[in-house]
């Protein structure tokens, strides 16, 4: 068996994606590998592939629970045999599974960080032969992270003790340039193949919303999207009370998840979620990393997070089948001096001295004001999102609030362009105000300088009085920004360390302004559009025709999975739903054609889902015909004989005349009023529907 036919019949998909071949390739090889891959790209299968081809045991460190059984669950369906270890497991279970394990039955285990140096632990391993040691999540190593979790840092000293070094694979989905050295450093990788497919993710919609009752607007979302599925992220443990609570009341399928609730009750909220019993996730980020649910359609953040990691994790949880979902963070000016508060005192981590304390709060703050301007940006979210991660972008999208009412402008070929003279009015204007101020200023104030805006703020500063206000006035926003980031990276602008995330002038800028330095800004250009050009559907979405059976589909796998004890996006993603509905498969060929359908799936669950289809198939031909038979022969006027007029009265007071005028037409059919009961009035005499 090789790698092709293992993502074919197990997994279901006839081709990899970008990344996912070169990395498979380096393991198999025997190199190690570092891969970051946004959410839903298909990072898992590039170490469950390469388990089914080595020899020996894959040991896959990951850091939640739910994870380990969410994956190992889906393995399961797919026909491979993986276990997890972890505290959910009674001591009796443990055992058994490294009994199981020592005796061959599995290709993969999941195991958490902790349990890495235990006794246990380490005796079973030393007596396996371990072929691939993946780690999943790998940012959690880095202090620079997001979620740093200090037993990843256990990672090295386990492999150490190993009779042979495997070979390492890390994985993680969100991570800075800072953060990816020293995932490289920590983990001891050697030599590893990196690669970076890009964190974009077209099917998500971002937009920041501004509202004053963010509740009521929350209500109506959601009353929108009933029979979705979907997570909202709130700062504290109270607002997750009160919103859920507020939710229910409203009729919504709404559970909660803390970090204050008991270990049980977390443990059902989360299966109700998973089960699609609850459809609403009311969470703080305790409700977090590693969620695996495939069919959540939107994520709203009721509270603004504290950085843009964090944000684009956490938002990073809807859309993982490739469906379309909506991203969308509700910003209140209270929001920041809540997560003021949570920095300055809601940090549990355990540092190893004050040095290294401040250096992070420091951090922290910058990352807050980051994500400030994020929230108050008015170009494109995709744009700056993508650009806080270093990757190479357009100003525009058709997918994000701030973007949604411009024309769509499709992506173009990577180009090089001479910015310099809007380098020298940029770089000139940042000058002039370090000389007004000794500070310098913000990236949005100093594009709305440069813009002329008459923001209050910014006049009661008297920016206005500069000679380069209104200097870009004729220049798109969204443009300005890229050229302050450009100059930013290029370091002609230089952020100056300490608590104030301002821009200033570096030594570099004066061979610009002085000199006449050329500045070329290398970035993805846009294509001349057609006149004619029509926006098309998402990928995957159904014709409307075709809803109802996609309906019908939900509801079949909702019950295979509820026969299986398993999530129902472990039987089929809601992207391969849609796919079965656009298409229609009629025969087994066919259903394996649908990507997401592999040859295990087909064998258990093939023959439901052409029934189903074949079943709504026939119903519809059905209608057809019966619509066809019943269709009525166009009918000749009305005309009454002198006698049949004379008993007709005129419209009688109170009657409508669409009412009368439909009486006069039952006499086509019931014949002379005469044969009418005695004393009826011609709105009630004759029956005949029109």
């Amino acid at each position: 068996m090789d790698k092709q036919t293992i993502l074919q019949e197990h997994f279901g998909f006839r081709s990899f994606r970008d990344g996912q071949e070169a990395l498979i390739d380096a393991i198999l090889a025997g190199r190690d590998a570092f891969g970051v891959m946004p959410t839903g790209g298909g990072k898992s299968l590039c170490y469950q592939i390469p388990a089914l081809l080595l020899e020996g045991l894959t040991l896959v460190v990951s850091p939640l629970i739910s994870l380990m059984k969410d994956q190992v669950a889906a393995l399961k369906e797919a026909g491979i045999p993986a276990a997890f270890l972890n505290s959910s497991l009674t001591a009796a279970q443990q055992r058994e599974v490294l009994r199981r394990a020592e005796l061959g039955a599995y290709r993969l285990i999941y195991v958490a960080p902790e349990r890495l140096l235990t006794d246990s632990f380490l005796a079973f391993a030393a007596g396996q032969r371990i072929s691939l040691l993946a780690v999943d999540e790998a940012h959690c190593v880095s202090q620079w992270g997001q979620d740093f979790r200090p037993n990843y840092l256990d990672i090295p000293a386990f492999v150490h003790r190993l009779p042979q070094r495997p070979v390492l694979a890390a994985f993680t989905a969100t991570a800075t340039a800072e953060v990816g050295e020293d995932i490289v450093r920590l983990l001891e990788l050697q030599e590893p193949l990196r690669i970076v497919t890009g964190f974009d993710r077209p099917n998500l919609f971002f937009d920041v919303r501004r509202e004053r009752d963010k509740a009521a607007w929350l209500m109506n979302y959601l009353q929108q999207h009933r029979d979705r599925s979907g997570i909202v992220y709130c700062a504290t443990r109270k607002t997750v009370e009160q919103l859920c609570e507020k939710l229910r009341a409203a009729g919504f399928a709404a559970t909660r998840y803390h970090a204050g609730l008991d270990d049980a009750e977390r443990r059902e909220n989360q299966e109700d979620f998973a089960y699609d019993r609850a459809t609403v996730m009311v969470a703080t980020n305790a409700f977090g990393m590693g969620i695996d649910k495939s069919n959540v359609s939107f994520v709203i953040h009721y509270n603004m997070p504290k950085n843009i990691e964090s944000y684009y994790q956490e938002a990073g949880r809807a859309g993982r089948d490739g469906a379309p979902a909506d991203c969308v963070l509700l910003f209140s000016p209270g929001d920041v001096i809540t997560a003021e508060y949570l920095i300055q005192n809601g940090s549990d981590r355990e540092q190893p001295d004050e040095e290294t304390q401040t250096r992070l709060l420091i951090r922290d703050r910058k990352r807050l004001r980051q994500m400030q301007d994020y929230c108050k940006t008015d170009g494109c979210y995709r744009a700056f999102l993508l650009y806080y991660f270093g990757e190479a972008h357009r100003p525009t999208c058709d997918r994000c609030g701030n973007c949604v009412q411009q024309e769509e402008e499709p992506a173009g070929e990577t180009v090089e362009g001479d910015i310099t003279l809007a380098a020298q009015k940029i770089l000139s204007c940042v000058r002039r105000v370090e000389r007004k101020n000794g500070v310098g200023l913000g990236e949005t104030m100093l594009v709305l300088v440069l813009a002329g805006s008459r923001d209050k703020t910014l006049l009661a500063r008297e920016y206005d009085l500069l000679p380069t206000y209104g200097i870009m006035k004729d220049c798109k926003r969204p443009l300005l920004h890229e050229y302050v980031r450009e100059l930013v990276k290029q370091g002609y602008l230089r952020r100056p360390p300490g608590d104030y995330d301002v821009l200033k002038t570096s030594e570099k800028a004066d061979k610009v302004l002085f000199q006449n330095e050329q500045v070329l800004w290398r970035h993805i250009g846009q294509k001349k559009q057609t006149p004619q050009r029509q926006k098309t559907t998402a990928p995957g979405k159904p014709r409307t025709a075709d809803q109802d059976l996609f309906e019908r589909l939900r509801t079949l796998r909702a019950e295979l999975a509820r026969q299986a004890g398993v999530p129902a996006y472990v039987i089929f993603h809601d992207a391969t739903l849609l796919n079965l509905a656009g298409t229609q498969p009629a025969s087994e060929a066919e259903l394996l054609a649908i990507s997401g359908v592999g040859e295990q799936k087909a064998k258990k669950y093939g023959q439901a889902v052409l029934t189903v289809i074949a079943d709504w198939k026939a119903e519809q031909q059905a209608q057809k015909s019966a619509g066809a038979k019943g269709k009525k022969e166009p009918q000749p006027p009305l005309r009454l004989t002198p006698e049949q007029l004379a008993r007709c009265e005129l419209q009688p007071k109170g009657v409508s005349m669409t009412a009368f005028a439909r009486a006069l037409t039952d006499l086509k059919e019931e014949g002379d009023p005469a044969n009418s009961p005695a004393g009826s009035s011609p709105t009630g005499c004759w029956r005949r529907d029109i």
